[in-house]
């Protein structure tokens, strides 16, 4: 991995230091953000299970229902008795907040008066069997509704894990090694550059102590020739 192409200076130094505190507390926030979400999602995909399994139940007693009902009814009664549908539904789209995702709620109300009133045709011609079809479709719509919204809300949830995770691993592997090595080479600079500048000096130092030391010389052979 490369380190950041920066100027090894104090100032710098003290920058990518602030960064990377920045960085391993953002690091923990995802971490515990994305663990949250798993232990929601998994959550929401056992109630779904659940949900779907007695949805599909409930829809096979209905195509059940229905077949008898197609077998001794002739399609044409059959069509008539379906034509017009004397209950209709309105629905409302609700949202709530999970982990920063807005998930979508559904609500729904009857058109009619009266919800139980389903039945758009008469009992003489019809069989029992297809009021017992429409009557299970009634009654299966909520937990329709229900499993849509959860359906919704587990794909949404499992593409925010995916990004949370995304960017734990960004600034798990990347960006805090990276800003890690950084300040270790800028360390290494600093430290070169102050060994550099204590060499220096201290030859500097033994340069001046020579003349120091030559001038006292020249300064003793004056006065014995004197």
């Amino acid at each position: 991995m490369e380190r950041l192409n920066v100027n090894p200076t104090r100032m710098m130094l003290t920058t990518l230091k602030k960064r990377l505190v920045t960085a391993r507390k953002g690091h923990k926030l995802m971490k515990d953000k994305r663990d949250q979400l798993m232990k929601n999602f998994l959550e929401l995909a056992r109630e779904n299970k659940r949900l779907r399994e007695e949805v599909e139940a409930a829809l096979a007693r209905v195509y059940e229902s229905f077949s008898v009902a197609s077998a001794v009814m002739s399609q044409e009664v059959l069509a008539e008795a379906l034509m017009f549908p004397k209950q209709g539904v309105k629905l409302a789209v609700e949202g709530k907040n999970v982990m920063s995702v807005d998930v979508p709620q559904f609500k729904f109300e009857t058109t009619a008066a009266d919800p139980a009133d389903i039945y758009p045709y008469g009992f003489a011609s019809t069989s029992g069997e297809l009021d017992a079809a429409i009557a299970g479709l009634a009654a299966i719509l909520p937990d329709l509704l229900e499993l849509a919204a959860k359906e919704k809300e587990a794909a949404m949830l499992a593409a925010e894990l995916e990004k949370t995770r995304r960017r734990v691993n960004a600034l798990e592997y990347v960006k805090i090694p990276q800003l890690e090595m950084t300040i270790k080479y800028i360390v290494m600079k600093l430290d070169e550059n102050e060994r550099g500048n204590q060499t220096r000096l201290m030859k500097v130092k033994d340069m001046i102590l020579e003349e120091s030391i030559e001038e006292k010389r020249r300064q003793t052979e004056e006065a014995c020739a004197m």
